[in-house]
This record gives C-alpha cells, sequence and structure tokens, in this order.
C-alpha cells in the first residue's frame, strides 16, 4: 500500500442458522476490504464470505434462552441487536432438537430393528464419517450394540462394518500424529507470541482429543466383538489390527487403555500375534503403565504381560526396559502379588536374567513368604521361583545369609518338602564357602535316604550329597556310620527303583569315589559289575552312559581300584566301544579315562591305540571311496553315444575300489579279538600297499 491510501473495511452479517450436529450457531457474514486514494475513491476492493461458530455448552433444558440470547448479541460484535429475536428461536430449536443418528441410536436399542437400520447407516457412515466425529461414533455405537448378540456377526460383516472401523482408526490415528507435529512445533517456551498460539491449539487438541477418544473406543469395541470368530480375528490380523491397537497404547485415556490392552491380550494367544507385538515393542510400551492406579488397567496389563513373557526374547526385553524392581514391588500387594509372580518367575527361568534379581529386593521377600506358610505345604509358583533363582550362585549367597540356611534346612526335614529339598539342592551345587555350609547336614541328609520314604524327598537328598565335592568331607566314615554301601549296591539294579532315583545313585558314586579309600571300599563290594550291568540295560540313555563312565574315571585314579577295572571287570572293552559315540560328552569322558588305563596297562594300551588307529583308517577310505564315486563317470555306454569311440577307456591305469564293511557303532560289548578287515579289490591289477593295524 502506498503513503497515499488508506485501507477500509466493511462488515455485513448474513444469515444465522444452527449447527447440524453440535449445540452451536452458525453466523454466515462478509468482509469487504476497500483501499482508497487521496480523494477518498476506492481503487482496489476485495470481497470475502466467512463463517463463525458461536458452540452453546452451557445450553440444556433448564437454561433460560433469553438471557443466553441476549448474551450472545451482546459479545458476538458481527451480529446486529435486531437479530436477537432471531437468535432467541435458533436457541429454542437447539434446546430442543434432537440429533438425527441420536433418534437411529434410541432405535437401535431395539434388535428387531436391524435388518432395516444395517443398510442406511453403512451408507452413510462409509459416505460421511470423515465429515463429524460426533456422526461416525453414534453410527458406530449403534452397530456396537447390536456386535454383543453373536447372531448378528454375519450381518454387520455383510455391511463390512468392521473393515470401516480398522480405516477409521487408521485415518484418527494418522490425525493425531499431525497433532503433536502440529502442536511440537508451535512450542516454544521463550517466545512470547508462539506460545499464546500454542496454548490456544492445546486447548483446542485436547478438545478434538476427548472426542476422538470416544470414537477410537467404540470402534475397538466393536471389532473386539467381532473377533469372537476366530476366522474374523485372522482377517483382522492380516489388516494389522495389532499395529493399530498397540499404537493406541501411547494414549492417557485410561477406559480406552482397558480395553486395548484387554484386546491385545485376547490376541497374544496367537504365536502369529505375539511376533507382530514384538516388532511393535509393545513390551517398552507396557513397562509406562506399570504401576498405575486404576486396578483394571494394572490387572489386566500384567496378564498381558504374562502371556508375553512366554517368549524368551520379550522376557528379555522386560528386563531391560526395568520391569524387574516394578514386578518385584507388587510382590507386596496381594491385588498382584499372584500374576506379578508368575511373571518373575518366567524371567527367572533365563540364566541371564537370574543375576539380575540380586540387585532388587526380591529374594528377601520371597524367603519371608516361604516362612509365612508354616507347616502348611507353600504355593508351587513360589518355591519354583525359588528353586530357579537358587541355581545362581549370588542369589544362592543371598538366600544362606544369616540362619537363611539353617531354616530351609530345617523346615525341609520337617515337612519332606521334595520342592524344598530341591531349592537347597541347587544352592549345593556353587563351588566355594557355600558347598562347607553343608558340611553339619550331611548327617541328617544320609539319615533321610536310609529312612526311604517319599522317593523324590529321596532323590533330592541324594542329588544334595553328590554335589557336596569337597575334601573336608569324611566320607569313608559317613559310609560307614549310615551303612550306605549296601544301600548303594541294591539300587544299581535295573529295575531295583526309578530311574531318576537310580541315577542319583550313580552320581553319588561318582562323588564318592573321588576318596581313595571309598573307592577301594566301593570296589570290594561289587559294585562295578553292578555298574556293567546297568551300563548295558541303560545304553540308550547318554545321562546314565556318562554317569556311569564319570564313576570308571574317578576309580582308575587310585591304584586298588584300577587293578580292579582292568583285570577283573571288562570295564576297559565297554570304553573302547564307546570312544566313538554321538554325545559329545561321553566321548571326552572316554579318552580321559582310557588315556589312565593305557598309561597303566602295557596290553590295554595296544589295543585302544589300534581301535583309534582302525578308527582313524576306516574314515578316511570312506572319504576316499567317497571321492571316488564323486569323480566315476556321468554316461555308462548305452548312455552316451560317444563313449565307444574313447580309446583311453581301453588302454587307461585301472581304478581300485577298497570296500571295508564298517561295523555299526552301538552301545554294546565289542569283543576285542583280532579285527578282520575284508578287502575286495575290483581289479587284477597290483596293489602296491595297503596298511592295517596290527592285531
Amino acid at each position: 500500500m502506498q503513503p497515499d491510501e488508506s485501507q477500509y473495511l466493511k462488515c455485513r452479517t448474513g444469515d444465522i442458522d444452527v449447527h447440524p450436529t453440535e449445540k452451536a450457531l452458525v453466523v454466515y457474514y462478509e468482509v469487504e476490504a476497500s483501499i482508497l486514494g487521496e480523494a477518498g475513491n476506492a481503487r482496489h476492493e476485495e470481497k470475502k464470505e466467512c463463517q463463525k461458530i458461536i458452540r452453546l455448552r452451557s445450553l440444556n433444558a433448564s437454561t433460560d434462552v433469553s438471557a443466553l440470547a441476549r448474551k450472545v448479541v451482546e459479545e458476538c460484535k458481527i451480529i446486529h441487536p435486531s437479530k436477537l429475536v432471531e437468535v432467541e428461536h435458533l436457541l429454542l430449536y437447539l434446546q430442543n432438537r434432537k440429533k438425527g443418528s441420536t433418534l437411529i441410536l434410541h432405535l437401535a436399542c431395539n434388535p428387531d430393528n436391524l435388518e432395516e437400520l444395517s443398510s442406511s447407516l453403512a451408507r452413510v457412515l462409509r459416505e460421511d464419517w470423515k465429515h463429524s466425529v460426533e456422526l461416525a461414533t453414534t453410527i458406530i455405537y449403534v452397530f456396537f450394540c447390536f456386535s454383543s448378540f453373536s447372531q448378528f456377526h454375519g450381518l454387520i460383516t455383510h455391511y463390512k462394518i468392521g473393515v470401516l472401523c480398522m480405516n477409521i482408526i487408521e485415518h484418527e490415528l494418522k490425525k493425531y500424529d499431525l497433532w503433536q507435529d502440529e502442536l511440537e512445533k508451535k512450542k516454544d517456551p521463550e517466545n512470547q507470541s508462539l506460545r499464546k498460539e500454542y496454548e490456544k491449539t492445546l486447548k483446542k487438541y485436547q478438545s478434538l482429543l476427548v472426542k476422538q477418544e470416544q470414537l477410537l473406543r467404540v470402534a475397538f469395541y466393536l471389532l473386539l466383538n467381532l473377533s469372537e470368530d476366530t476366522r474374523t480375528e485372522l482377517k483382522m490380523r492380516n489388516k494389522n489390527i495389532v499395529h493399530l491397537l498397540v499404537k493406541s497404547l501411547e494414549r492417557d485415556n485410561e477406559e480406552l487403555l482397558v480395553l486395548v490392552v484387554s484386546f491385545l491380550k485376547k490376541l497374544s494367544i496367537f504365536l502369529e500375534n505375539k511376533n507382530d507385538m514384538a516388532e511393535m515393542d509393545t513390551v517398552e510400551k507396557l513397562a509406562c503403565l506399570v504401576p498405575c492406579e486404576q486396578e483394571d488397567l494394572m490387572n489386566v496389563t500384567l496378564r498381558l504381560l504374562l502371556n508375553l513373557s512366554f517368549d524368551t526374547g520379550l522376557r528379555t526385553k522386560m528386563v531391560h526396559v526395568g520391569l524387574l524392581p516394578k514386578l518385584t514391588a507388587l510382590l507386596g500387594d496381594d491385588t498382584y502379588k499372584h500374576v506379578a509372580m508368575r511373571i518373575l518367575y518366567h524371567i527367572s527361568v533365563d540364566d541371564k536374567s537370574k543375576s539380575m534379581f540380586a540387585y532388587t529386593d526380591c529374594i528377601p521377600q520371597l524367603i519371608q513368604m516361604l516362612f509365612e506358610h508354616g507347616e502348611e505345604r507353600m504355593d508351587t509358583e513360589l518355591i519354583s521361583f525359588c528353586i530357579n533363582l537358587a541355581a545362581n550362585k549370588t542369589n544362592a549367597q543371598i538366600i544362606c545369609e544369616g540362619n537363611g540356611l539353617k531354616m530351609l534346612m530345617k523346615r525341609a526335614l520337617k515337612l519332606k518338602d521334595p520342592l524344598l529339598m530341591k531349592m537347597i539342592r541347587n544352592i549345593s551345587q556353587h563351588d566355594g564357602p557355600l558347598k562347607q555350609l553343608f558340611i553339619e547336614y550331611v548327617g541328617d541328609l544320609a539319615a533321610q535316604i536310609k529312612q526311604e520314604g517319599d522317593e523324590e524327598f529321596v532323590i533330592e537328598c541324594l542329588g544334595t550329597m553328590a554335589n557336596l565335592t569337597i575334601p573336608d568331607l569324611d566320607w569313608e566314615l559317613l559310609l560307614k556310620e549310615y551303612n550306605l554301601v549296601p544301600y548303594l549296591k541294591d539300587h544299581l539294579k535295573p529295575g531295583s527303583a526309578e530311574d531318576d532315583l537310580i541315577l542319583e545313585v550313580v552320581i553319588m558314586i561318582g562323588t564318592v569315589s573321588m576318596d581313595d579309600s571309598c573307592a577301594v571300599m566301593l570296589a570290594k563290594s561289587g559294585i562295578i559289575p553292578a555298574l556293567i550291568e546297568l551300563l548295558n540295560a541303560q545304553q540308550e540313555d547318554d545321562e546314565f552312559v556318562c554317569q556311569i563312565i564319570y564313576v570308571f574315571y574317578q576309580m582308575v585314579f587310585h591304584q586298588a581300584t584300577r587293578d580292579v577295572i582292568i583285570k577283573d571287570t571288562q570295564a576297559p572293552a565297554y570304553l573302547i566301544d564307546l570312544m566313538h559315540d554321538k554325545n559329545v560328552e561321553i566321548r571326552q569322558v572316554c579318552d580321559n579315562t582310557l588315556d589312565i588305563i593305557a598309561e597303566y596297562d602295557e596290553e590295554w594300551g595296544k589295543k585302544i591305540q589300534s581301535e583309534k588307529f582302525r578308527w582313524h583308517n576306516s574314515q578316511w577310505l570312506e572319504m576316499v571311496e567317497s571321492r571316488q564315486m564323486e569323480d566315476a563317470e556321468p554316461y555308462l555306454y548305452g548312455d552316451d553315444p560317444d563313449a565307444l569311440e574313447q580309446p583311453d577307456l581301453f588302454y587307461s591305469t585301472a581304478k581300485y575300489i577298497v570296500h571295508i564293511p564298517l561295523q555299526t557303532h552301538t552301545r554294546t560289548h565289542m569283543s576285542t579279538d583280532k579285527i578282520t578287515f575284508h578287502l575286495s579289490i575290483q581289479s587284477s591289477a597290483h596293489v602296491d600297499s595297503l596298511r592295517l593295524p596290527k592285531s
């Protein structure tokens, strides 16, 4: 605008009408802008039609319409006072008006009207849902009312209301992101003008958010009801329902969150949905809801976490996002204690996570719970959780602090509780000072073994004693005082007891055999032949085989028992047979035992060396044969038309294939007699040499 020019604005009020869906008046007006010259003539004119919405939130059935009309005219400068009567009539209309969609909602309360309403409502929703959030909310709520009856699900599905709801939800979530971005751009506390604009935008955003969350809530509820049919649920999953739900976890509306988390909990029982949740960082968002004041939200969140905790990767995430101390704090709350303990139990299954419990007050709380049970059997979840934690050395040290171990032993021996004894057994497996604490209890444990009461309890007592590989323990005195050698020998017979008990007896013998005098005592009692008999009976069980061989390994360290094993039994022959077992641990123990035998007995040393050479030689020959098969001619005479024209077929040096039938390896007694090699040489040509091991 030039210096000699001036601007002139003129406003003309037009019609006043009611808002079609809200309690509001719409004022239409025209703004005319003119640029005047020095003489007062209009040099440029521009007109623009505008409208102003006057929302009347306070309008209700008891409102004084006349007073409200005067207030509207006074405060709205674009409404001329002459329009007062018209404004009053419009307000009176709004006061008595009901939305068309609300009237439909009343009709929808009767299921008999569904057939007539569904088609029209579906069409209106599909065409107009973007124009009015209130309209979309009301129509979806109508369908939600009928979705409570499974017999109407087919009709709702026919009009594709579920798909439409998911589209609406997706659209609203995108709008929410745009609102967030807009707010973030205007957030500048140092800029006064921007701060005012931010506050204005924030107020508008909060108003829109309330309406949007009502729409999301009713839409999700409708989908939740429809998901009763697993086929419909699968279609939702293919439409990315998990993504929409997890995205909605960012909201603060508690009613919406309860619904969303409940829906996720229902979906989480299927592997594909659980994997989708893992990709969407669901655990991180759920961690923000723990703890919360809303009891229903807290309960359903914990139960969803429980479902997710069956997955190893998600359990690890729970630890990383700091859920461990939060869940531990809930152990003191009776409302959430049981579900929190189940989640913590699942976390304690992972060895890497066990050590993290030492940095919380979880273990002292659990020990206190154990002792509060009195003489009654404790909860399975509680003792199982303690058993897992005791498998970690640091946790075990915390458990044993003060009189911890003493109290546990006293309670276990009194109640004959096998699970509590299993926890004690886990503590006893840790090297160092912890094992020393058990010296004063070995007599009590030995006495329980002799009583032969509850077999499961005896197994745990045996296992605990077998873990005590400490030099300060006088095993010879213990075996004699409680006369344990006959018990151990009798329980080596196949079928004399359950396999678990027999296995613990074998492990116990292995531990006792570390002592020279005890090894001699056991050898003289005839335990070695009993072990060989058991080895024959349990040759398909890797654990039995490995533990029996370990007993032989311990016994060959001592001169007296080594002579018995080498000269009076067939144990070395069995060990040779197991040298090439598929199990790595069995092979390793066998090799170590045979190395000691070979060092002290020349005859067996030659046999062991011969067998090792035979095995390596057979492996080499097998490799050569396989290479020859790979290099064989691809065509026979009948398949290759040019074969007879190749003169080198008649004059080349003959190829020799050496066939050595290899004995199939099984865990049976292998004869140590002369090893025979069968050779089939498919040529009359001379074979220079073939190295064979000496018998």
